[in-house]
């Protein structure tokens, strides 16, 4: 393969990845500001070398100077709040909250009783947003849910009835349950943020995020999500059971009185927070990590990889590119740093790259897990280390 050159002034990058996928390692020497990119013989996408950014993970450090340091002592305390009423499951509430800031919505798999619904019924409410809740059922139809137009014989003429999905918040509650009629009527509002009624679009408000919930497919009448709608979600998270002592401590808060969640932030300062996530620095060698993290699910055998090649029928799209450096903008924020680590993309790979892979018809028969293999990918993959 060619090398590739990075220029010296590299300056932060913007939420488009860039579209160069070439994984190949520069020249052994090669310059990048205060270090230097060497080549590490035997390994494809060898690791390099990135100028360490300013900053300690501890320390509240908003990098937009209009942020008041409040909002982002604020985010933190909202998901203190949610974690007063769930308990346990510290993976979805920090997912559900990495969603929302990075503007993608989240898929909560899990089987029935391990709070998904009430997680998100309780996150709404500690945003401060709209929230609306959508049970899927295979009798739903498409204008339940973005609307209608409705012929007015007084008038001669058609109204338009907008449908639940106009909130800052929408639980899609066992999403999997619903025909492909209605999924596909969910395409829409989750890419453009907008719904198209008579030839009219209607934005949705912001911010708006999707939080739906699914039973494993194992359970009875529910229907695998077509590829195009798993691509739409930012994160897709296993909800797993609580252990013994979280159980025991449901039950305490249960046998009393419930806890009561109180509203934190509000849609304005939501957006603020987005906006401030946006701003946080990803390196150019971060960027082309999390470039050839979803790669190696294309071509696997480039990479080291070869075993999955024959398992691995179709890699994560451009979407999980993207994703996968806003999620790791918005854990930096939440974190209080102005910059991201590549740690924040090997904890974040799995979430927002597995449920995009289509696996071979062998793998399914063999129970292979789409996890396992990120989780393979992201420990194959060097990562770039700080000078």
């Amino acid at each position: 393969m060619d090398d590739v050159s990075i220029p010296e002034d590299s300056a932060p990058v913007s939420r488009q990845v860039p579209a160069s996928t070439d994984p190949s390692v520069p020249e052994r020497g090669q310059h990048l500001g205060a270090g230097t990119v060497p080549e590490e013989p035997g390994r494809p996408g060898a690791p390099r070398e990135y100028p360490e950014a300013s900053g300690h993970p501890d320390e509240l450090a908003p990098p937009d100077p209009d942020l008041a340091r409040d909002d982002v002592s604020a985010l933190r305390a909202a998901g203190q709040q949610v974690r007063t009423v769930v308990v346990g499951q510290e993976a979805m509430v920090d997912r559900l909250l990495i969603a929302t800031l990075a503007r993608g919505h989240c898929l909560l798999e899990g089987v029935p009783g391990v709070a998904k619904t009430l997680a998100v019924r309780t996150f709404a409410v500690v945003l401060g947003g709209s929230f609306a809740r959508l049970q899927f059922t295979p009798d739903l139809v498409p204008s339940d849910i973005i609307g209608t137009r409705i012929y007015k014989p007084s008038t001669e003429s058609f109204d338009v009835e907008l449908g639940p999905v106009f909130v800052n918040f929408v639980l899609a509650d066992e999403v999997n349950r619903a025909p492909a009629k209605v999924q596909a009527a969910m395409l829409e509002l989750m890419a453009e943020h907008q719904v198209s009624l008579g030839g009219v679009s209607y934005q949705l408000p912001d911010p708006f995020t999707v939080i739906a919930t699914q039973n494993p497919l194992e359970s009875e009448g529910v229907y695998p999500l077509p590829e195009a709608q798993r691509d739409r979600f930012l994160l897709k998270v296993d909800v797993p059971l609580p252990r013994a002592h979280e159980e025991a401590e449901i039950l305490r808060r249960m046998s009393v009185r419930p806890p009561i969640p109180e509203p934190v932030l509000d849609p304005e300062r939501v957006v603020r927070l987005q906006r401030a996530a946006d701003e946080v620095y990803v390196h150019p060698l971060i960027t082309d990590y999390a470039v050839r993290l979803v790669m190696a699910t294309r071509s696997p055998q480039e990479y080291g990889l070869p075993g999955l090649a024959p398992i691995i029928s179709g890699g994560a799209s451009p979407r999980a590119t993207l994703g996968l450096v806003a999620a790791a903008r918005a854990m930096a924020l939440i974190q209080g740093r102005d910059h991201v680590l590549p740690e924040d993309l090997q904890v974040l790979a799995v979430d927002v790259i597995a449920h995009r892979l289509l696996l071979g018809f062998d793998a399914v028969a063999d129970g292979i897990n789409a996890r396992d293999i990120v989780g393979e990918v992201v420990h194959t993959v060097p990562p770039p280390r700080p000078s």
